[in-house]
């Protein structure tokens, strides 16, 4: 009797210590985060990739990050970057969770096409697109460059390793019969484009960003600047084939312009890791677009909540989603 009342002790004490461990065990992998919004832990600190300190995505990013620390209490950084394409691998590496980039950059990613075909970036989704950032091909009088033709055996920079800006420049000038292969291609920051256009190491440069452009203007100080215009001929044959284009201008007034020139943008936005919640991506796209007197940039006035589910290319974020819902907002 005695043996049998051991036996079923030693049973009980056997199921209990398993119960234990599968509890155990359960608190561990739910610490381990999920897919897309399935996590619920609010991070201490977040990081925004932006882009060169020339552009605009770097002091956009600094005001954003203020106003998502102060209305999260997420102690939130903007970072220096190669900007868009750079910002997307930085996203999948999970070395950052919110990062800004061009829509077309963004489709790019996720697809896994052009410059990251065979390494497709998933783990990610969109807050909401910004503004336009216009692709502007920057000279100066004294170069003699009026036309795009003109920058053929020219010493043209394309933009920082990494961004965007170089996917814009060999898509246009794919249009007008112009391979990589016919210009002095660099691959330069717009700040290094800049200084390299005004000390004449380089003679032009592709520059895709809001307008006016910080790097641009610092230019206008000291030199004529002449913006590259586009044919219309050119700019309908570009959208056609690549439909993420809209047409556009960098206006009058803009770096001492006499008169507008014609061009083409893309459209800037926030992409964030399907790491961060719900619940996290929620608070931080109300603290962003119920905020947006505090940005002192002037594209600040360009940004509403109407436009930001309009053109992302990607799919909006459940949190993302559930604000601009609840404003009367629906991803077209």
């Amino acid at each position: 009797m005695k043996k049998k009342r051991f036996l079923l002790a030693t049973v009980l004490l056997l199921a209990l210590s398993m119960v234990l461990a599968a509890c155990g065990g359960g608190t561990d992998e739910g610490n381990g985060g999920g897919g897309e919004g399935e996590g619920t832990e609010k991070p201490k600190f977040m990081s925004i990739v932006t882009g060169g300190t020339g552009g605009t995505y770097y002091p956009l990013g600094g005001s954003f990050a203020e106003i998502i620390s102060d209305a999260t209490g997420i102690d939130t950084n903007a970072e220096v970057s190669g900007a868009s394409a750079e910002n997307m691998n930085t996203l999948k590496d999970g070395n950052a969770e919110i990062a800004f980039s061009q829509t077309d950059i963004a489709s790019y990613a996720k697809e896994g096409k052009l410059m990251f075909e065979g390494s497709a970036v998933d783990n990610v989704s969109a807050i909401g697109t910004l503004y336009p950032e216009t692709i502007q091909i920057v000279t100066t009088a004294k170069s003699g460059i009026k036309t795009i033709e003109d920058l053929k055996g020219k010493k043209v920079s394309i933009g920082a390793p990494g961004s965007g800006t170089a996917a814009n420049a060999e898509q246009i000038l794919e249009v007008h019969g112009i391979t990589l292969d016919d210009i002095k291609k660099q691959d330069l920051s717009f700040d290094e484009s800049t200084a390299g256009i005004q000390d004449g190491t380089i003679d032009a440069a592709f520059v895709t960003a809001g307008t006016p452009t910080g790097a641009v203007e610092g230019l206008s100080a000291t030199e004529d600047v002449v913006i590259v215009p586009i044919e219309q001929g050119k700019i309908d044959e570009l959208i056609e084939k690549y439909p993420y284009y809209v047409q556009d201008e960098v206006p009058a007034g803009t770096y001492k312009l006499a008169e507008a020139a014609p061009t083409v943008a893309v459209q800037a936005m926030l992409v964030v890791s399907n790491d961060l919640s719900e619940e996290v991506v929620y608070d931080v796209t109300k603290a962003i677009f119920e905020n947006l007197d505090k940005v002192t940039h002037a594209k600040g006035k360009m940004i509403k909540a109407e436009n930001a589910v309009k053109g992302t290319g990607i799919d909006l974020h459940p949190g993302a989603k559930k604000y601009f819902e609840e404003q009367g907002f629906k991803a077209e």
